[in-house]
């Protein structure tokens, strides 16, 4: 076991011990416990916002280049660390160690990216009788609570801009993923002030205690769109501003004239990556009749070729599910699969670990549209392959969710696939790829998948708020 010593919050640029006692993190891969962190007290948690409240006024008072070296600098200490950091993600993950290596690596790409951006001001008039500029302007200290899937590069998300813009932040990692997390907090101190990044962990009731706190401006919250509501109900008594990226029920359309078997280790990754534990991951694949038993053979054929086991083995392509509540979620899903009738058209043989979370990868044949496999967001390496005759239907099926995040269109003919892509209700359409998100474009759901965007200019402007200044000029 790692020891507990190793781990502690920051808070004020110091590193905070534990006060209500610690909370086991558990490898997934093995279900046994590997570290104890720091379990926050309110006491705690209020210190950490009057840390950042302290801090806020010399962070926002800097220029924005002055802020973006020191930033830059934060970067390069995590890349710096890329082996180490990437290590003990997939102990606390799951994911295998050259998906944790990427995400390392992303994380600090994604800071960079964000540095790039700017937002200037902009004169509304300039006449002989008036000056109106308006300036966005930082909103104060936002709390940021980020999920386990991708516990670095989704912290980021909200790092990045937060303090870009002029804002300080107290950050609360998943209870299921705070190791990572709490090493980049200690690589933050001697390159962030004192109190401009604060990070706190503990179990579920430290969220709530975050979003209701009186203290914080702005929550940004990565998760589920049921726990989304509670943080913005939550957030409601205090009026903060909020950014909440929620979940997503993403389709893949696959017309006619695609490649089947070019594209299909393409479409496995896009469900399958990190098991299917990415809210943009393909979770409904509609496929059109002509073309559906090529694909499936060759999905199947992919399938055989991924290897299931410890993220920290040489070859392994999927690790296990992060935590018991999702492992006993998706195997209930697929239970229920089973129970209803539907022809399971695979799932992976070979060697399953006994210990961990490990779910087989699992493909089911073509369900009724009103199944759960296809309604529910299922998060885990179970996919529905869904038959379509008419383009007009898969794109009705395709729109038919509360769901809005993403969806991926897969064609030879880039004009017509563009078409179909126009006609989908999502805040992101990909047109023969999918997941590629980057830090200059703006990312967010479109109804049950969240409100506001992260990435891009729009995602600055999140945490800002504009300030209008009226010159009235004297008379000639």
């Amino acid at each position: 076991m790692i020891s507990e010593s190793d781990y502690a919050m920051l808070i004020g640029g110091a590193r905070a011990g534990s006060a209500d006692g610690t909370c086991a993190v558990v490898n997934p891969a093995t279900g046994e416990a590997i570290a104890h962190v720091p379990d926050c007290s309110q006491a705690q948690l209020d210190e950490a916002v009057a840390a950042a409240r302290a801090a806020f006024p010399a962070w926002s008072a800097l220029l924005p280049e002055d802020r973006r070296v020191k930033l830059l600098a934060f970067a390069e200490a995590i890349l710096a660390q890329e082996a180490p950091l990437a290590r003990l993600l997939t102990q606390e993950q799951g994911k295998p160690l050259h998906e944790a290596e990427r995400e390392v690596m992303g994380c600090a790409g994604w800071l960079k990216g964000v540095c790039a951006l700017d937002l200037p001001d902009e004169v509304n008039e300039d006449s002989e009788t008036r000056l109106s500029v308006t300036r966005r302007v930082p909103l104060g200290v936002v709390g940021a609570i980020v999920p386990w899937n991708f516990p670095l590069l989704l912290a980021m998300f909200k790092i990045g801009p937060a303090l870009v813009t002029g804002n300080t932040m107290v950050l609360k990692p998943s209870p299921f993923t705070p190791l990572t997390t709490l090493r980049i907090a200690e690589l933050s101190r001697g390159i962030l002030p004192d109190g401009v990044l604060n990070v706190v962990c503990g179990e579920d009731r430290l969220g709530p205690l975050i979003t209701a706190h009186p203290g914080i401006d702005k929550i940004s919250f990565t998760g589920s769109t049921a726990t989304g509501r509670r943080v913005m109900a939550a957030s409601a008594d205090t009026l903060k501003r909020v950014t909440l990226e929620l979940g997503g029920n993403d389709a893949a359309i696959v017309l006619p004239d695609a490649d089947v078997e070019r594209i299909a280790p393409e479409l496995f990754w896009a469900a399958f990556r990190n098991n299917g534990q990415i809210c943009i991951a393909t979770k409904r694949l509609y496929v059109h009749r002509s073309v559906y038993p090529r694909l499936k053979e060759a999905l199947v054929a992919y399938a055989k070729t991924v290897r299931l086991g410890d993220g920290t083995e040489q070859g392994v392509g999927l690790g296990p599910l992060n935590n018991k509540p999702q492992f006993d979620r998706v195997r209930e899903l697929i239970e229920d699969s089973r129970a209803q009738g539907y022809d399971v058209l695979f799932e992976a043989a070979g060697d399953v670990p006994d210990k961990g979370y490990f779910v087989p990868v699992t493909i089911i044949d073509n369900p009724p549209e009103t199944a759960r496999i296809v309604q529910e967001e299922q998060f885990g390496p179970v996919l529905p392959l869904l038959v379509y005759d008419d383009i007009e239907d898969a794109v009705a099926r395709a729109n038919a969710s509360e769901y809005g995040l993403g969806c991926s269109i897969w064609g030879s003919d880039e004009c017509a696939a563009a078409g179909i892509a126009a006609r989908i209700q999502s805040g992101t359409v990909w047109i023969n790829e999918t997941q590629h998100l980057s830090p200059l474009a703006s990312f967010g759901g479109w109804k049950q998948s969240g409100l506001g965007t992260e990435g891009g200019r729009e995602g600055l402007v999140e945490y800002t708020v504009p300030r209008t200044i009226v010159l009235k000029r004297a008379e000639a």
